[in-house]
């Protein structure tokens, strides 16, 4: 964006590294470790409203029969069974809620919730780079996704419930493992 700064006597010419946005999207990622099966949606912004059309997808589109759907999300906000209702009618919102069930990874430990992994395969086999354009980056991720659905790429998740009682001790007190030792 910015024009180099002239070489002096002893000195090279000089580049400033800034770059023009062409704006920003947001990424919601779906991932179902028994299927090994992943869903992107692209948005434009990152909004309660947003999300609800996302978990109506999830429902309606990925899911239709399905009597329960869990999901685990991190505490953002807009992860709420609120949103729904922002975005649709009251029927319509408990219609999808009615086939939801939500569970939260605790606060800073959101390494628990498997599509945080997955958002890492993501960034390191597609997103690594400056993508400039919207539809580039649409395809481009399209591309990813079908790719390792196809592939049905897994996760070699290795933490056992043990593990997480252990470790988590302290957040969830009162757990089986932890009783036994009072």
């Amino acid at each position: 964006m910015r024009q180099p700064i002239p070489p002096q006597p002893g000195k090279r010419e000089r580049y400033d590294y800034e770059y023009r946005r062409n704006g920003t999207v947001n990424l919601f990622v779906a991932f179902n470790p028994h299927r090994a099966w992943r869903k992107v949606k692209v948005t434009e912004r990152r909004t309660a409203v947003d999300y609800a059309h996302c978990m109506r997808e999830l429902v309606d589109v990925h899911y239709p029969k399905a009597a329960c759907i869990r999901v685990v999300q991190d505490n953002l906000s807009i992860h709420a069974p609120g949103a729904l209702y922002q975005a649709f009618a009251h029927a319509e919102a408990g219609r999808i809620l009615r086939r939801l069930e939500f569970r939260y990874t605790p606060k800073h430990a959101s390494w628990l919730n498997m599509v945080e992994i997955e958002i890492g395969v993501l960034q390191g086999q597609c997103l690594g780079r400056r993508i400039d354009d919207p539809k580039r980056l649409r395809n481009e991720i399209a591309a990813w996704e079908r790719q390792r659905n196809k592939a049905r790429a897994r996760i070699n998740w290795m933490f056992t419930t043990d593990k997480a009682r252990t470790k988590l001790g302290r957040v969830y007190p009162g757990t089986p493992k932890e009783s036994k030792s009072l």
